[in-house]
């Protein structure tokens, strides 16, 4: 068969967002040159991330050069393109798939994989969402080696049995708040029960004023958040979700709707609890989930 590249108008795989999971997505489709188009709106869950870590040969790559670099690869594919559009709504049209862009244009496509990951939603305490990303981070995989030695805070005692094991090796010492939670037994760290009414920068670290007047200081703050999906595209393609509000996927990155793929934050398989996030492991889910919509594009030829 003869590949060419997408028309303004269709696509044979449209590929929505353009993070670690979306571009690692474009090039394995290009690599085979199959057609596929890359959607990228511009929003992505690490954009407060000064550098990206556990990611060999990009430790401390800053995510916006990890994406230039990517988007640039891409461009020796001449069956791939990119565009800084955002879509609207995705919808069945016969075999395939009918998407709807913000400027009014639409685009046809044979299989969708989804890339838009999530949003976290953060405690509401003035302050936090200002320093999410810097000194405050979910992931001690991706962001606790540079707190070595220092003393770290857990926020909610739900998970702080979790995060403290973990994070034993790396921390000076621990504070645990609570903030109303049921404090586990046998939790091996102080517990701060007043509840954080204010975070703010105090030299290289933080301040967390409490509703008691007091406060603590810690170099760095771990928050597991609410996650929620960042696109409406499962809600419109009535895609089934996990228990965590996540998308249901099975071991090929398939979905509930056939055609549709999803990759990255925004799905994980039933198994687990909650997406498995990491630039590695959205890569790797977005490298199966073309894999995937190239054997769909197989049946069809």
């Amino acid at each position: 068969m003869t590949t060419s590249p997408a028309t303004p108008n269709h696509t044979d795989i449209a590929i929505i967002g353009c993070g670690p999971a979306g571009l690692q997505a474009a090039l394995t489709i290009g690599r085979v040159r199959r057609n596929a188009t890359v959607f990228d709106d511009g929003t992505y869950r690490n954009a407060t991330v000064s550098h990206m870590h556990n990611v060999v040969t990009h430790d401390g790559t800053p995510p916006a050069d990890f994406r230039a670099a990517a988007r640039a690869e891409l461009t020796a594919y001449d069956t791939v393109s990119v565009r800084n559009e955002r879509v609207e709504t995705i919808e069945r049209d016969g075999t395939g798939f009918r998407l709807t862009l913000a400027g009014g244009s639409v685009m046809t496509s044979y299989a969708v994989i989804l890339a838009t990951g999530v949003r976290d939603e953060l405690p509401p305490v003035p302050g936090l969402q200002e320093v999410w990303g810097d000194l405050a981070a979910q992931c001690p995989f991706c962001h606790g080696y540079e707190f070595r030695g220092q003393r770290v805070g857990v926020v909610g005692a739900a998970t702080a049995a979790h995060l403290t094991a973990l994070m034993r090796p790396v921390a000076g010492e621990f504070v645990v708040f609570a903030e109303g939670q049921d404090v586990p037994d046998g939790l091996a760290a102080p517990v701060v029960t007043a509840r954080m009414t204010a975070v703010e920068r105090e030299g290289d670290g933080l301040r967390v004023a409490l509703d008691d007047g007091t406060s603590e200081d810690v170099a760095v703050l771990f928050v597991v958040p609410m996650l929620h999906q960042s696109a409406p595209f499962a809600e419109q393609l009535g895609l089934d979700l996990n228990p965590s509000g996540a998308v249901r996927i099975d071991e090929f990155g398939k979905t509930s709707v056939d055609g549709v793929l999803a990759a990255g934050d925004l799905a994980h398989l039933p198994v687990f609890p909650m997406p498995m996030a990491s630039v590695v492991m959205a890569s790797a889910a977005g490298q199966m989930a073309a894999s995937s919509a190239i054997a769909g594009l197989l049946q069809r030829d």
